[in-house]
């Protein structure tokens, strides 16, 4: 385990709330994840430094030993590390840590013949869970597919992971098998529990099953209308612009949202935003001026603000 300070690594104060402290840990640990950074064993390092810390202060139980005793609550060969260890010596010793957690009958067990039930009980414990947090980009998240996923905590091991449609940011994923190993020859082997976590997507937003898009329009094309080619997961697609669209308002393509488990899609909302030219030539302002004067009107007397 690393000796730095878990706070400095995070780099966080050590009065930061947990929220502080798991949002410092996610942009770490997605700024050196393996996968953004392949064959690069500084980003390596960083990136199992920044899981070790977190391991310490994102747990709080075993944040509240650190700041008690430092590293030392965690060294088997120190107080702090036998779990309760107060000053003067006055130490707590679980008999259930014993042996795989039997308690005080197993720890006698082989003085009057519990040994054998011991070994019984034994063969056939599996072996334990274990949690990660992965992140799934925007569009394998929405639509599915598989990703590749190195892990490097608790055990090392190279992943492809299924990811279902439609999976949104926390899901869990359960993969049998990929835990730790058991601890008896007949057990099976834990699970693997992976938190997933959607990177952003550079114009897409997701509320739910919808996605959300702002495509900017010309002064023109709000007043006379328009077809505009939009992005979508899949590809491209046109929508129409109605005569007198105002900045601000929603177009909706139905079907080009986020899968459902029933089979039906979300749909893709499209807000246009009006893009005014900051400067015009002489001929182009004496034809605006003569269309204010053909078209009057006052689009703030409906809200009155005056009466």
């Amino acid at each position: 385990m690393t000796k730095r300070d878990p706070y400095d690594v995070l780099g966080v104060a050590r009065g930061a709330s947990d929220d502080d402290i798991k949002k410092a840990y996610r942009k770490l640990a997605r700024q050196h994840h393996p996968d953004r950074n392949p064959g690069d064993k500084t980003a390596e390092t960083k990136f199992k430094e920044v899981q070790e810390a977190y391991d310490i202060v994102g747990d709080p139980e075993k944040r509240k030993k650190f700041d008690q005793f430092g590293h030392a609550a965690f060294d088997p060969n120190m107080a702090g590390g036998w779990g309760g260890a107060g000053s003067g010596g006055n130490y707590q010793f679980d008999f259930g840590d014993l042996g795989g957690g039997g308690g005080i009958e197993d720890l006698f067990g082989g003085l009057f013949g519990g040994g054998r039930k011991r070994r019984a009980r034994n063969a056939n414990i599996p072996g334990q869970d274990i949690s990660a947090e992965i992140f799934v980009p925007f569009k394998t998240a929405a639509l599915g597919g598989e990703i590749e996923v190195a892990l490097t905590q608790p055990t090392r091991q190279q992943l492809s992971i299924r990811i279902p449609p439609g999976l949104s940011d926390g899901d869990k994923l359960r993969l049998a098998g990929k835990g730790m190993p058991a601890p008896s020859k007949n057990g099976k082997p834990g699970d693997l529990i992976v938190t997933t976590r959607i990177e952003p997507h550079p114009f897409f937003t997701r509320k739910g099953v919808d996605l959300h898009l702002e495509a900017p329009i010309s002064v023109s094309e709000a007043i006379l209308g328009a077809t505009l080619e939009v992005p979508t997961l899949e590809g491209r697609a046109t929508v129409g612009v109605p005569p007198g669209t105002s900045s601000g308002q929603k177009l909706r393509l139905r079907g080009k949202g986020v899968p459902q488990r029933t089979g039906e899609r979300g749909d893709l909302y499209i807000q246009v935003k009006v893009m005014v030219p900051k400067s015009v030539d002489d001929a182009s302002k004496k034809l605006i001026e003569q269309f204010g004067v053909h078209n009057p009107s006052d689009p703030r007397q409906s809200l009155g603000w005056f009466r």
